[in-house]
């Protein structure tokens, strides 16, 4: 994140675009993104790295190029110089052999490999993993709930879908601690130098090798163990591709539950109609307004704020602009989502809004594979943070809260907030009648 703007002018007339990716600009970039939508539905810009690319913010156009087959996943199709190329995908990981994962290959490897992961977040799998996320989410609360007082990104959103991502790939316990460690780096530094991303993506990569040659020698239930399986009947999985698989997996399986705990808890505070409704249900052992509002959290500050990079491989037409090829495309999740065009008052939280295709996971064949884990923990997480903090409140003004400068993410860098302290409990029925 700097504080260059975009753009040489920032008044907000239909000849300027406004101001882009300053901090002013990641504490609330609603309201730029309804002007683009209005005058510049496609406006290429110049992002902070210093590349060039264009932003798609229509709901229509945006669900158009996400599943537009012209428009490719793999960054070498990308028409600048290898080092402008550097700047984009996730810090570190061409260096570290990680390249060859979900978000940067396209059919037939893409369809391979997709179809390999998916076993592990099929409805049954998914469903068997809910008490260990009901466990991790009780023992979390516990640890703050007699102090009255917590940071709940550091304290709940962050370290819960760390160790449920880990416990799905096979990370031993004893181990979960240093990817806790590696992740936080990832967090810190996600809007700022590369660097300490790299450093903490060399140090996972050498973790996984080692771990992928432990799980062949012991092989587990776990999504580690099953890829390294498939490789071993005859899938032509490469260890390169196993170590990426496990890496994306964990990149994008954590951060963006961390945002989406983070983020629904700080929408449902600052709606307190809304969060009472939401918890009048739940004490009546009512699911539909706790699934419907996931969803609404999910389109109206959702976790992923663009959608990953795509290259033109030939030329286009995407909301009246002429798109080259090899230029870089980067779908505006948040602003097709508050798109009036597509959505009754968009600016409104409304947890029972029922008409509610969002983006907020993707669309097409890049749909997010982990969408039913990320439903579970973020249901389980508002659930029990309800039930067990029914007095939950802002410790601080909204005005002196930080997000997280980044391009993809979108994110509170803290949380604070107080309560009545409780008493800690060593099972949660929470959503046992749900």
């Amino acid at each position: 994140m700097n504080d260059t703007p975009a753009c040489p002018h920032s008044a907000t007339t239909p000849e300027s675009a406004p101001e882009l990716f300053t901090w002013e600009f990641a504490s609330d970039p609603y309201p730029a993104y309804a002007w683009l939508r209005e005058h510049r539905p496609v406006h290429r810009t110049a992002l902070p790295s210093g590349v060039e690319a264009w932003l798609v913010t229509r709901y229509g156009d945006a669900r158009q190029a996400l599943a537009d087959a012209r428009l490719s996943k793999n960054p070498a199709n990308h028409a600048e110089s290898p080092h402008a190329r550097g700047k984009t995908g996730i810090p570190g990981e061409r260096k570290a052999e990680l390249m060859t994962h979900l978000l940067n290959i396209d059919p037939p490897d893409h369809t391979r490999l997709r179809r390999l992961v998916s076993k592990a977040f099929t409805p049954r799998r998914v469903a068997e993993f809910a008490p260990r996320v009901q466990e991790l989410t009780d023992r979390l609360i516990d640890g703050f709930i007699e102090e009255g007082k917590a940071d709940l990104i550091h304290d709940f959103a962050f370290p819960l879908p760390i160790y449920a991502i880990c416990d799905l790939l096979g990370v031993p316990r004893e181990d979960q601690d240093d990817f806790r460690d590696w992740a936080g780096m990832m967090i810190r530094h996600g809007g700022g130098p590369r660097g300490g991303v790299a450093r903490s993506v060399k140090k996972m990569r050498g973790y996984l090798a080692e771990l992928i040659h432990r799980k062949r020698e012991n092989p587990g239930d776990d999504l580690i163990s099953g890829l390294i399986r498939a490789s071993d009947h005859g899938e032509h999985l490469t260890e390169n591709e196993a170590a990426a698989m496990a890496f994306i997996l964990l990149f994008a399986g954590f951060e963006t539950t961390v945002n989406l705990i983070g983020n629904g808890t700080y929408a449902l505070l600052r709606h307190p109609e809304q969060r009472a409704a939401l918890q009048a249900s739940l004490d009546a052992g009512e699911s539909a307004l706790l699934a419907t509002g996931l969803e609404e959290l999910l389109r109206f500050d959702g976790p992923v704020e663009m959608a990953t990079w795509r290259y033109a491989t030939e030329p286009l037409t995407l909301g009246g602009e002429e798109i080259a090829a090899g230029d870089p495309v980067l779908v505006v999740l948040a602003a097709a989502d508050r798109d009036p065009d597509r959505f009754t008052d968009p600016d409104t939280l409304d947890l029972a809004r029922s008409d509610n295709q969002h983006l907020g996971y993707g669309h097409g064949i890049h749909y997010c594979l982990g969408a039913p884990l990320a439903r579970l923990e973020g249901q389980t997480a508002l659930a029990t943070l309800l039930r067990r903090l029914p007095d939950l409140r802002l410790a601080e003004e909204p005005a002196d809260l930080r997000w997280r400068g980044g391009l993809i993410m979108r994110g509170l860098r803290t949380l604070p907030v107080e309560f009545e302290p409780g008493n800690r409990s060593e099972k949660s029925d929470t959503l046992s009648t749900l």
